[in-house]
C-alpha cells in the first residue's frame, strides 16, 4: 500500500512537509500526527534550516482531524491534535502554509500556526467545532483571537460560517491571494527572501513575537538573542553588505 502520511523534504536551508491524502482532502488521522510531530523534531534538530513548509497534494489543502477518530482514547483526540500544533507554532524555523484549496476544521489552526499563509482565490474556509459538538483546545482558540481578533474568531467559532478567500485575506487568515498557477513560485520566492535573511536575528525574532501575541514574552531571552545578535559576526557582515550595496553572506554566528 502506498504510503500517505506526511512527507518531509530538506534542501538545504529549506524543509517542506507534504500532505498527500487528496482522495480524503488531507484530513490527518492519529498516525498522521505523530509523524508531523517526529517531522517538527527532526527539523528543529537541524540548525542549517531557517524555513518550513506546509504544501499540499490534489484539490484541498487540508479538511482536518479525522472524525472518525473523536470520541475515542483521549491522547489520540482533540487535546493531542492541539499540542501537534502548538509544535507548529513553535518551530524554530520560519514557517509557511501554502494554502491550494479548501481548509476546514482544525486544519485552520495548523494554517493560523504557521507564520505566513498564502492562498489562491477558490480557497475557503471553515471551522464545525461546535456543529459536531466539539469544545476546541486552547492554543487553538488563542491563535483564532491573536491572529484574527475577537468578533471574527466567535463568527467563525460560534456559527461555523463558511468563508471565501477574499474574506479569510480581510480579516487576516490570509497574507495574500495569487492564482493558482503562482502558488508554487510565489512560495518559493517568499522561502529564497526568509532564508537569506540573517538567522539570529530571523529565528529570534519569530520566536519573540509569537509569544508577545500571546502575552508569555520571556524577557530574559529576549535580551539575551539581543545581546547575541549584536555580538554576532552576521550583524558586521549585514552592515559590510548594506555599505558595499551587495548581497550578505550570513552564517548564522
Amino acid at each position: 500500500m502506498e504510503d500517505q502520511s506526511p512527507h518531509l523534504h530538506v534542501d538545504g536551508a529549506v524543509a517542506t512537509i507534504t500532505l498527500r491524502r487528496p482522495s480524503v482532502a488531507n484530513r490527518l488521522n492519529p498516525q498522521d500526527l505523530r509523524t508531523l510531530q517526529t517531522h517538527l523534531d527532526a527539523v528543529n534538530a537541524m540548525d542549517a534550516v531557517l524555513v518550513l513548509r506546509f504544501v499540499a497534494t490534489g484539490k484541498y489543502f487540508c479538511s482536518g482531524y479525522d472524525i472518525g477518530s473523536l470520541g475515542g482514547e483521549p491522547r489520540e483526540g482533540a487535546v493531542n491534535f492541539g499540542d501537534v500544533m502548538d509544535a507548529v507554532e513553535n518551530a524554530r524555523p520560519v514557517t509557511i502554509a501554502a494554502i491550494n484549496g479548501g481548509v476546514y476544521g482544525g486544519a485552520t489552526d495548523l494554517c493560523l500556526a504557521c507564520d505566513f499563509r498564502i492562498g489562491v482565490p477558490h480557497c475557503e474556509m471553515f471551522m464545525p467545532a461546535a456543529r459536531l459538538g466539539l469544545h476546541f483546545y486552547r492554543g487553538g482558540l488563542e491563535r483564532y483571537v491573536s491572529r484574527l481578533g475577537l468578533n471574527a474568531a466567535k463568527r467563525l467559532f460560534l456559527t461555523a460560517d463558511r468563508i471565501d478567500a477574499g474574506t479569510m485575506l480581510d480579516i487576516g487568515f490570509l497574507n495574500e491571494i495569487v492564482p493558482p498557477e503562482q502558488l508554487p513560485l510565489r512560495v518559493d520566492t517568499l522561502t529564497a527572501q526568509l532564508a537569506g535573511m540573517a538567522p539570529i536575528a530571523l529565528l529570534g525574532m519569530k520566536k519573540h513575537l509569537n509569544a508577545i501575541s500571546r502575552g508569555t514574552l520571556d524577557a530574559t531571552g529576549l535580551a539575551r538573542d539581543m545581546q547575541r545578535s549584536e555580538a554576532s559576526n552576521d550583524l558586521r557582515e549585514g552592515a559590510a553588505a548594506w555599505k558595499e550595496k551587495r548581497q550578505p553572506q550570513f552564517t548564522g554566528k
